[in-house]
Order: structure tokens, then C-alpha cells, then sequence
């Protein structure tokens, strides 16, 4: 049955990380010092980034009992520019979902940059086996229209247009009052309702925060414990295709390309200090498990696709939104499961018939029978009985 950790054990653990870090900030404050590279300390009180509170928040509210919702999407494309966009400039884009993704805090997997043609496109121009996406910057502002707080920038499109079109991204999004995370030791800190989340995404791209090198993936998570009450690892990892929903212990190799050992990477983030785990790459949905009390959500599938920048037929074309209550010591309070599909165009809609949280379902009993998730029959999320 589930291992677990004493959540007192836990929270004390991640007190003296906090404290030490305090005292750390306290002496730099004094002395000259610096704060820690890469660490990004967003504004606090709730706010986001042009100082606006987040839906809930109030600049002078107390530290939060209950607890917070967090939902989270797989990948998400708007379209590929300049001939492969959505009607009307992409407005009204997610209007079929936005109900499904309120929260707290919500997040999504922005698998392309948002940026005019940089020059520095990854594929040649007679490629054939090769996919380079990108959107205007201004589409930032349907993914704040549709109530995106925060998007992961650690996927193997996030250079499609090279480091340039990186920055314009990161760019795009500040413009738009929408934070992100993913580069290189970048820890992203959000208060919500008083309650601070850090969230640092991972990939095997050089880009991103290493996820096949555990030992560093472990010493960002650490870190991120030491800032915040919550800490989210968002992870884009395992093999491609429609074929690719199982989870099994080892490394996943696709295209020669090392995509992590999913199950090592997730529990030892958790071990390191981790509330929650989501994952997305595979393009299809994959199951969930708990490991020490923390859910892991291996994969949520494809989520967007405007322009058919992917494949909505079948099971690629099933996505989810992920939504959680973790209460301010990161301990799950209770969770859903939402289905959403890619229609023809891929514009992301409800799943009425929830074909995706039956897949969820039955993967999540068939590859982890002891840890596994369970689901009720309105994606109500339940963890397994400690034993």
C-alpha cells in the first residue's frame, strides 16, 4: 500500500529549510548580499506581476488555514503562426473550458514560444520530419482571458525560434500580467491567498531545469521548499505517441532522446520536498498515483492544438484539467479530474461523454494498484488507504 511521511515530520522539516533560508535573505539584506541566482521572487500579497491582486487574494491578508486550489493543463497550442491560426485572431479560444480551469492558481504547459519569426527557426526548410511552432506575442492575452495565472516554458518546444523567441515569450507573458517558470534554476514564487507556491519546471532540454539529472533536480526542489508553503513541480517527460500511456519503471527513450525515468524523477522530487507533480510530453493521458501523501499526475495529455498542430484524433485528442486543494503545509485536501477533448480544429471543449477519465481511471488501477489514484464516477480524486 501508499509509503508515507508523518506530514508533522514534513512540515517541521521544511520550518528549519524555511528558517535557515530567512536568516539567509536577512544577511543579505544586511550585508551586501545577493539573492540566491535564478530564484524569482514574485510580487507578494497575492498579486501578480503589474501588482493586481490574484482572484481571492487581498494585498493584507493573513497566512491562510484552508486551503488553496491549484488546476493545471498538458500542452497547449494556440496555432502556428503565420498561416495556421485560429478564426477570429484566436479570441473566444478556451471559452468552452474556462469554467473547468478556475482556481486559485491555475497553470497550463505553453508547448511554443510566443514571438514573431526570430530568424532561428529549428527546422530546415525542407524538412519533413521536423515541428516548429509559434504564435503571435499578443495571443498572451487569451490565455490570461481564459484564467491562466502561470505557464511552464520547460518542453522541447520551448526554443523552437531559439533563445530569442524564449525571451520574447517570457516577454509576451509579462506584458499580459501572466507569470511562467521553467528556465534554468528559475524558481517561481506566487502568493495566493496568503499561501506562497513555488513552482520550477523540468525537461531534458537544455533550456529547462534538468529532469534526467536527479541529484540537480533534487537540489532546485529543496531549494524551493526553503521559499515557499507549497512547492508544484511541472515536468515534461516520457516517450511520444498514441501508444504511450503506460507507465512503467525505467528510462523512456524517444526519437534517440532521453526523456527521464518518470517514476524515479517524480518520487525523488516528492521525497525532496514536492506537494505536487505534474506531468505532460507524452501526448496522451497517462495515469495518477500518490507517493508520501502527494499526488502525481503522470501525464494530462494534449490539451490545445489550434490550427491541428496536433493530432486531435482518438486518444491525442483527450486532455484533462487537473484540480487540486492542498491545504498551506501542501498536504492534499481533495482533487477532481475534469475530461476536455481537441475538437477538429483543435480547440480545446468539455469531454461530455469522459472518455479521458475513463482512460485516467483504469490506468491509474492497472500501473500503480497500490498507489494508484481512485476516481469517482464525477472525477472526484480519493488517495488509497495507507497501509
Amino acid at each position: 500500500m501508499q509509503s508515507s511521511v508523518p506530514t508533522a515530520n514534513r512540515s517541521a522539516r521544511r520550518a528549519l529549510l524555511a528558517a535557515g533560508a530567512a536568516l539567509g535573505v536577512l544577511l543579505a539584506a544586511g550585508c551586501g548580499g545577493t539573492k540566491e541566482p535564478g530564484a524569482v521572487w514574485q510580487p507578494g500579497g497575492g498579486t501578480d506581476a503589474s501588482g493586481s491582486p490574484l482572484p481571492g487574494a487581498s494585498a493584507d491578508q493573513p497566512a491562510a488555514r484552508e486551503p488553496i486550489s491549484l488546476s493545471a493543463t498538458g500542452d497547449i497550442i494556440m496555432g502556428n503562426a503565420p498561416s495556421r491560426l485560429p478564426a477570429n485572431g484566436g479570441k473566444g479560444f478556451f471559452d468552452e473550458v474556462a469554467d473547468a480551469l478556475s482556481a486559485d492558481l491555475v497553470m497550463g504547459n505553453l508547448e511554443e514560444p510566443l514571438t514573431e519569426d526570430t530568424g532561428a527557426g529549428k527546422c530546415g526548410p525542407n524538412s519533413t520530419a521536423c515541428y516548429q511552432f509559434r504564435a503571435p506575442p499578443g495571443y498572451a492575452a487569451h490565455l490570461r482571458d481564459a484564467g491562466f495565472h502561470l505557464l511552464n516554458q520547460a518542453n522541447n518546444h520551448g526554443h523552437d525560434y531559439g533563445p530569442q523567441g524564449y525571451a520574447n515569450t517570457q516577454k509576451a507573458l509579462d506584458e499580459h500580467g501572466l507569470k511562467h517558470t521553467g528556465a534554468p534554476d528559475q524558481i517561481t514564487v506566487v502568493d495566493v491567498k496568503g499561501v506562497k507556491v513555488a513552482v520550477a519546471g523540468f525537461s531534458s532540454y537544455a533550456w529547462s531545469n534538468s529532469l534526467t539529472d536527479i541529484d540537480a533536480a533534487t537540489a532546485v526542489v529543496k531549494r524551493a521548499a526553503t521559499m515557499a508553503d507549497i512547492v508544484v513541480v511541472q515536468v515534461h517527460m516520457g516517450a511520444e505517441g498514441a501508444d504511450k500511456t503506460r507507465v512503467r519503471p525505467g528510462t523512456e527513450i524517444f526519437y534517440g532522446e532521453n526523456r527521464g525515468d518518470p517514476v524515479k524523477f517524480s518520487h525523488a522530487v516528492i521525497e525532496a520536498g514536492a506537494d505536487l507533480v505534474v506531468g505532460h510530453g507524452p501526448h496522451v493521458l497517462r495515469g495518477m498515483e500518490f507517493h508520501q501523501g502527494r499526488l502525481i499526475a503522470y501525464s494530462l495529455g494534449n490539451f490545445a492544438g489550434g490550427g491541428r498542430s496536433l493530432n486531435p484524433s482518438g486518444r491525442l485528442g483527450w486532455g484533462g484539467v487537473l484540480k487540486v486543494s492542498l491545504r498551506p503545509d501542501g498536504s492534499f485536501a481533495d482533487g477532481s479530474f475534469t475530461s476536455t477533448r481537441m475538437n477538429s480544429v483543435g480547440k480545446p471543449t468539455m469531454d461530455t461523454g469522459r472518455q479521458g477519465l475513463g482512460l485516467v481511471r483504469q490506468l491509474s488501477r492497472s500501473d500503480f494498484p497500490s498507489t494508484g489514484a481512485g476516481f469517482d464516477p464525477d472525477g472526484t480524486i480519493s488517495a488509497p488507504e495507507a497501509g
